[in-house]
């Protein structure tokens, strides 16, 4: 009997418990229903809410009658599609090696020479690590390439062409730090087939080469037409500015245009292009004497002894700031134009721009323009704000440079590609040759005047042939100053700048 009674227990509770668990089942089931319903009825909520302003609203806030239905109200506003940038296919190709080159010199030193760079990587097929920049030139800058230039948009930009990697993969990277490298720096001025027959056994060999020298070292002309136009490519759209330093470069240009045209000035009156080149035409004699040492107490700036007046009388001085204002104002050019000065301190500061802020007073420069917030990234790296005023040349409706050095040499060829903007390239053994005899009362105002047109006429920035010495390299045009190659389908520009030459 207890053994019955203790089996009909048992089934009264499994009885119970069946039950309670259908009854529990049930309930689950509705809950999940009603869960699921509830989730597919809010996303139905935000998806008709994402559509934009009308059809979301229509049904939050119920459908209005239709005499409330206004043409506008159907007018559905879409948001700004936001372009989807569309990388380049990556270029497959069996690496040789892999190249690391360290820059020398300034910033637009240093962007040649890296357009260069990638072009023989491209030729040679190797893996070209990013650049290292020169931080013990006289600037002594610190900054990294990515510090300057937009580092992804370089290597994404020319994966079509060149394999670009940050570092070196690790394995590599670890032989490099324990000091088993070989190092070079490449012949000056090397037609590709130099780098064919002699740079890439050494890849093949080492696996990786570092060239601890870039600047000059591919020839300007007779290269194949692909190579030049890489060239290009790379220094006028791989090589783009962070976008801190474009942004800047933007503002100082909205403020200028406020204002009307404006000229970029780009005056090497520095003091350590005067020391390098010995010229001191203007300086007094304890400033002489303080160039003449800084020369002496760099080794790498080979020539010492140096005769002021001769060098300045073959044109190879930058132009004073006096002769500077002459030059000017000979061209007729508009004495309230505005002047963007693009340098760095001036030698001999206000006394040596009195002459030039007297005959253009609406003198400006970034440190004038901008406040000191603006520009405390910027302290104690030349090279980026060289790229600060490398941009704001660029945007002006004239640039003349003073000196034919590598920014000048470099705008002047962004320039051209831009539409041959207007680039007065001053022919300063000329223009002192007229300075003396003017100040001497050897000519009248006019006779000068007219002098000084006369010979710039054809110095303005428009398309000209470049000039080709085979057997010397370094007296022939520079190819960033005027790359033809890339200019042949270029026309000038259909908005011509405001004239301001009188």
């Amino acid at each position: 009997m207890g053994f019955k009674v203790l089996g009909e227990s048992r089934v009264e509770k499994l009885k119970k418990s069946v039950g309670y668990s259908y009854a529990r089942s049930g309930k689950m089931k509705l809950w999940m229903i009603r869960a699921t319903t509830a989730v597919m009825l809010w996303t139905c909520l935000v998806q008709l809410t994402a559509l934009g302003d009308t059809w979301g609203p229509m049904v939050l806030k119920g459908w209005p009658s239709h005499d409330s239905v206004s043409g506008n109200a159907l007018d559905v506003k879409l948001l700004p599609a936001v372009p989807v940038r569309v990388l380049p296919p990556k270029r497959v190709y069996k690496s040789n090696g892999y190249l690391l080159i360290s820059c020398n010199g300034g910033l637009n030193q240093m962007r040649s020479a890296i357009c260069d760079m990638v072009a023989i990587a491209r030729y040679l097929n190797v893996t070209l690590i990013v650049p290292e920049l020169d931080k013990t030139s006289f600037w002594a800058d610190p900054s990294e390439f990515e510090d300057i230039f937009d580092v992804d948009h370089f290597i994404t930009s020319l994966r079509d062409e060149v394999r670009i990697l940050k570092q070196l993969p690790v394995r590599l990277k670890k032989k490099v730090e324990l000091g088993i490298l070989h190092t070079m720096p490449p012949v000056s001025w090397s037609d590709i087939s130099y780098y064919h027959n002699h740079i890439l056994p050494l890849i093949q060999r080492y696996k990786v080469l570092h060239l601890n020298r870039t600047d000059a070292r591919l020839a300007n002309s007779g290269q194949p037409d692909d190579l030049q136009k890489l060239r290009c490519r790379v220094n006028f759209s791989a090589l783009r500015f962070t976008s801190q330093i474009e942004e800047l470069g933007r503002r100082v240009v909205n403020l200028l245009r406020k204002n009307g045209p404006f000229l970029v000035l780009h005056l090497r009156y520095e003091m350590d292009m005067l020391a390098f080149s010995g010229c001191t035409q203007g300086c007094n004699d304890e400033e002489v004497e303080e160039l003449t040492r800084m020369r002496y107490a760099y080794p790498w700036w080979k020539e010492k002894i140096i005769n002021s007046d001769l060098k300045r009388k073959d044109g190879l001085c930058p132009l004073t700031p006096e002769e500077t204002a002459l030059a000017l104002r000979a061209l007729d050019v508009d004495p309230n134009i505005q002047i963007y000065i693009a340098a760095g301190e001036i030698y001999g500061g206000d006394r040596r721009i009195a002459s030039l802020a007297s005959a253009y007073p609406k003198l400006v420069r970034k440190e004038t323009l901008l406040g000191p917030d603006d520009l405390k990234f910027f302290q104690n790296h030349s090279s980026q704000m060289a790229a600060l005023d490398y941009l704001v040349s660029l945007e002006s409706d004239i640039f003349v440079p003073t000196y034919d050095g590598n920014m000048a040499k470099v705008v002047e060829g962004h320039r051209r590609y831009l539409g041959f903007k207007k680039t007065i390239l001053l022919d300063r053994k000329l223009l002192v040759d007229l300075i003396d005899r003017y100040t001497s009362n050897s000519l009248s105002w006019d006779e000068f005047s007219s002098a000084v047109k006369e010979a710039h006429a054809n110095r303005m920035g428009n398309p000209t042939k470049r000039l080709v010495i085979p057997d010397r390299p370094k007296e022939e045009d520079y190819f960033y100053a005027n790359p033809e190659e890339c200019l042949q389908l270029q026309q000038p520009s259909e908005n011509e700048p405001v004239n301001m030459i009188q």
